[in-house]
């Protein structure tokens, strides 16, 4: 199998030196990386990350999540199974200043602008044979709001967890496919359950 995986917290930048951005560590996705390779699959990482790459996967660093889109697309054709474990920015800044904005006794206003699904991009333009599986990071309803998730997006399986998963050395996964029920992987190491989702992953492309 290919696996297209994407990793990481995108930074939306404001200035050349400051970003807008969130607590994503990328390690779920560096996770997902490595087990795969392990699997004998072939890995594309898209990754925002600074962690040191799996040996064998073939990289892509990015940093906004345009530029997460543009390398998404340019590589979802040719993979089996893309897994989107990055953290992207729902919003980026209107306009970035070309120069470093000067602090001031002023109040300073952003104007933001929704980013491109990726996602739901992914899950219209995929193919027969090719299957997406998304992330839903949740504060309350995490079941309900993944299985909206799953369906709005027309993915092929979801991964939940809540807010306590960020940075943790461990963590509890909820994990649907379509048409089928949860499966609960709980407070676990995030390698162990980068390998649940691989397995899973390759018993849906062996339906495909």
């Amino acid at each position: 199998m290919h696996f297209l995986i994407t990793a990481g917290g995108t930074r939306e930048y404001i200035d050349p030196v400051r970003f807008i951005s969130n607590a994503s560590s990328g390690i779920m996705g560096y996770a997902l990386a490595l087990t795969a390779i392990k699997g004998g699959h072939k890995v594309t990482l898209v990754s925002t990350s600074d962690l040191q790459p799996p040996i064998g996967v073939d990289f892509v660093g990015v940093d906004s999540a345009a530029e997460m889109f543009a390398a998404v697309k340019k590589f979802f054709a040719k993979c089996d199974c893309l897994i989107m474990a990055a953290a992207v920015a729902d919003y980026t800044p209107v306009k970035k200043s070309k120069i470093k904005i000067k602090k001031s006794k002023r109040d300073l206003t952003i104007r933001l602008k929704p980013t491109i699904d990726i996602l739901k991009w992914a899950g219209t333009h995929k193919k027969k044979n090719q299957f997406v599986v998304g992330f839903a990071l949740e504060d309350k309803e995490l079941r309900k709001r993944a299985e909206k998730k799953l369906k709005d997006k027309n993915l092929d399986m979801i991964i939940a967890n809540s807010t306590d998963a960020i940075g943790a050395a461990k963590a509890t996964a909820h994990i649907k496919k379509a048409n089928s029920g949860w499966i609960k992987v709980e407070n676990t190491t995030k390698n162990r359950i980068a390998k649940k989702i691989i397995a899973l992953s390759e018993s849906i492309f062996q339906v495909k």
